[in-house]
């Protein structure tokens, strides 16, 4: 499955991106890290100060919990909770993060709670690394691998854009950048012919 048999993949793509870009990266939050293989992948490469982490569920935090144990990080923090709870707590004197992941999240919110979230998320992080099927991808994984999630919500990828518009700029392949802390003139990001 995409973010756990090519982890490393991801890791090193992100790592290459903002390195090309001269952008630090010093602190991750990770937005539902599951059983934390693309965390673990993502810690190895950017060796970031701070890492927070995610996951709402007990068997995957437990995984999860396990697996980061072996990094013996001072500075890792796992939380068993979800996004919408994370969002509710947050202050205006929460810690902003370099880099948030959020793979595989975004499906299993409610409009209502996504259009809740977004705004607090593009306020929390810098730039976010999303993945999210549309039901294009959902209808995908019912025709050719014969698995039906019952749990993700089948939206467009319009859908996305108009609800992330607003708050985030996409500046690559599944990196977007905050328009809270970012605009066209204070971006590192600026030659990008198609900003939004």
């Amino acid at each position: 499955m995409d973010g756990i048999g090519n982890a490393i993949d991801h890791a090193r793509y992100l790592k290459a991106y903002f390195n090309l870009e001269g952008v630090d990266v010093d602190s991750v939050i990770d937005f539902g890290c599951g059983y934390a293989y693309l965390l673990s992948e993502v810690i190895k490469a950017f060796g970031p100060v701070t890492v927070e982490a995610l996951e709402p569920s007990p068997h995957a935090y437990a995984k999860a919990s396990k697996k980061l144990s072996r990094f013996k990080h001072p500075q890792l923090n796992l939380k068993e909770q979800g996004i919408q709870e994370w969002c509710e707590l947050r202050s205006k004197k929460s810690p902003v993060f370099d880099l948030g992941i959020c793979t595989s999240v975004f499906q299993y919110i409610s409009n209502k709670d996504l259009i809740t979230i977004i705004p607090i998320l593009s306020r929390s992080v810098k730039y976010l690394y999303l993945t999210v099927p549309t039901e294009i991808e959902l209808g995908r994984q019912i025709g050719e691998l014969e698995f039906h999630d019952t749990y993700a919500l089948h939206r467009s990828r319009a859908f996305y854009q108009k609800v992330l518009k607003p708050h985030f700029t996409i500046i690559s392949s599944r990196i977007l950048e905050s328009k809270y802390f970012h605009d066209e003139k204070s971006s590192p990001f600026t030659d990008l012919l198609f900003r939004h």
